[in-house]
């Protein structure tokens, strides 16, 4: 499968539209990405200790 002319200029022009609306975060929203991240690894971490738990419980 090869791709055509038109559509590699079509890629590289979304491309640059992207990066042109694109902007750096600020502080504040930096921070709140990373607690909200922070918070979901913890979440799945809990959740897959309990199924784990459970998964030993019934297992004995």
């Amino acid at each position: 499968m090869s791709l055509s002319k038109e559509s590699t200029v079509n890629f590289l022009k979304l491309c640059q539209r992207v990066l042109h609306v694109s902007r750096k975060p600020d502080r504040s929203e930096y921070f709140n990405v990373a607690k909200i991240t922070g918070i979901g690894v913890i979440i799945i971490g809990v959740v897959g200790f309990v199924v784990s738990m459970i998964a030993q419980l019934l297992g004995q």
